[in-house]
């Protein structure tokens, strides 16, 4: 977690004068220096996605930076579902989730080596950066909102709205010295929340007028939009409203036909994307290891056995599915429904039959087939997703260095119709009903208010209302990451166990209240060097399955 920017050997020869009294270049020298600033802001992503941060194994399929980190989030909850149980298993059962385990580390360690670029940027850049250096100040404090935010909210025990004092991680800030570090106490929800919004505060200012040349890195929009989620889980509803309509400008709603588009869905940026990662040919993990330590390699299960055979999704039977229940919650008129496999194939007489009806998903039915009879202990087809589908065509499906070079969303501006929604209704729930319906009439046009926020479960202290927007985020985002983020600000539990679940036996859990799981705890080596940093308790996880919910 060190923050001291450090200068590289190969970035001496760029820096035009050095200081006659040392024999190392200042920040200041190493900010002034052709090149090395604009360096420094592409290493901040540099590691993001194709590469393996932590352990550099290229076999290790959960260190592949922040792809990792949507996964592990999202298998933590109900939505996603990892029937043969393998990387990601700890986060969906619950297991070896403690500080002294491999699996604390990979978060802590990404987090703060990102954070660390954007403090040497900063550093570089100055406490006034001039014109120049400008851009790449905000993009740096952009990029450390947007991590501190991730943290705050996988490592507070309860949300802001409920606790402000609620610890949440150390905070390290730009130039901090190597000695402060090892007495460095978690941060308040509140404390957090405000480092968070002085960066994007001067994020928004630095990059005013700023025109960037693709979405892998953030831009005035996308500082709107990280303002609209931190109000969001401040609940500051006018704030948030606000931000988010900001945030609108200059981007439109996916299209239906974008959304289930069997070659661009949801593996190119469109102009509903705001903030993306996009793999590139040449990164280690898709030349290595045959392109299975990747994004793709998980999501994407259009891959031909016989040409390609490889995928961890595609072929070596271990894709995510979508929960069966909220599969069935979704209208058979919703666009959305179309990005999963129906259940009911699995009921069919043959296989030729279940290909003719897969042949409603994809231009290659029998691959679909293939992919679900060889998950091991299912080998059922229904919940099967393809809303990430495999890049490049025919020759990306037969051929994953090319199939897997696909983008990853970030931030979406369907968020932000939500987030504007939610928070609208906040204020005056009839307007937030109105903008909701609105929202969900781009998806299905005969959706009405009041068909997915009444069932027991959904009730709570939340109400009907941000149930409604609740589902529409489930649906809207599965797989990107959200859930986990939502599930804990809406102190909502989670439900695995009901008749006809297809949650693997033995984790079918109930659980009423917000998972202690999706508490992360802190590395141990933080808490045995940092003597002020305390860590959330061990999770525990329910033994075996639950009687089952009746909806």
């Amino acid at each position: 977690m060190m923050a001291v920017a450090t200068l590289l050997t190969s970035a001496t020869s760029c820096i035009k004068e050095i200081d006659p009294q040392t024999s190392y270049a200042t920040v200041e020298q190493v900010g002034n220096a052709p090149g090395v600033l604009d360096n420094a802001v592409n290493a901040i992503t540099a590691t993001m996605c194709g590469h393996f941060p932590l352990e550099g194994n290229n076999g290790r399929l959960r260190d592949m930076g922040y792809p990792s980190l949507i996964i592990q989030r999202d298998v933590m909850g109900q939505d996603v579902v990892y029937p043969y149980l393998n990387w990601f298993s700890a986060q969906y059962t619950c297991q070896t989730l403690g500080p002294s385990y491999i699996y604390c580390q990979f978060p802590w360690s990404y987090y703060y080596k990102w954070i660390k670029s954007c403090n040497e940027v900063i550093s570089m850049a100055g406490e006034n950066p001039d014109a120049k250096q400008m851009p790449a100040a905000g993009i740096a404090l952009a990029w450390r909102a947007f991590f501190y935010m991730d943290l705050a909210r996988l490592y507070a025990s309860k949300p802001y709205a409920v606790d402000k004092n609620a610890e949440t991680v150390p905070y390290v800030a730009a130039g901090a010295s190597v000695a402060s570090l090892s007495n460095n106490p978690r941060a308040t929800n509140e404390q957090i929340w405000g480092y968070i919004l002085d960066d994007l505060d001067k994020a928004e200012k630095y990059l005013e007028g700023y025109t960037r040349t693709d979405k892998t890195g953030p831009d005035k929009s996308v500082v709107y939009g990280l303002k609209a989620r931190a109000y969001l889980e401040m609940e500051n509803w006018s704030e948030a409203k606000k931000y988010a309509k900001l945030a609108q400008a200059g981007y439109t709603v996916m299209t239906q036909d974008e959304y289930i588009d069997r070659e661009t869905g949801f593996n190119t940026p469109n102009d509903a994307w705001m903030l993306c990662m996009q793999y590139k040919a040449d990164d280690p993990a898709i030349l290595e290891n045959d392109a299975d330590t990747s994004w793709g390699s998980n999501m994407c299960i259009e891959m031909d056995p016989k040409k390609s055979g490889c995928g961890y999704a595609a072929n070596y039977g271990q894709p995510f599915l979508i929960d069966r229940h909220l599969y069935e919650t979704i209208p058979a008129t919703d666009c959305r429904k179309k990005c999963y496999v129906d259940f009911a194939i699995d009921n069919l007489p043959s296989s030729a039959a279940k290909i003719e009806a897969l042949a409603a998903y994809s231009d290659h039915p029998d691959w679909i087939l293939n992919t679900g009879t060889v998950i091991e202990g299912y080998k059922k087809v229904g919940g099967l997703e393809l809303k990430f589908r495999t890049a490049g065509g025919e020759a990306g499906r037969a051929n994953q260095y090319v199939g897997f070079v696909v983008a990853v969303p970030l931030m979406r501006v369907e968020e932000m119709y939500l987030i504007e929604a939610e928070a609208a209704g906040m204020l005056d729930q009839s307007e937030g009903i109105q903008l909701l319906t609105a929202f969900g009439k781009m998806r299905d046009s005969n959706y009405e208010y009041g068909t997915h926020g009444s069932d027991a479960y959904y009730n709570g202290s939340t109400g009907q209302f941000r149930n409604e927007v609740w589902w529409q985020r489930r649906v809207e985002f599965w797989g990107e990451g959200l859930a986990t983020f939502d599930i804990k600000r809406l102190q909502k539990g989670i439900i695995r166990s009901y008749a006809g679940t297809n949650h693997v036996d033995g984790y079918q859990w109930n659980v009423e209240s917000t998972p202690q799981w999706m508490n992360f705890c802190i590395v141990q080596t933080e808490t045995n060097y940092n003597t002020a940093c305390t860590n959330n308790p061990d999770p525990i996880a329910p033994e075996g399955n639950s009687a089952p919910y009746v909806w």
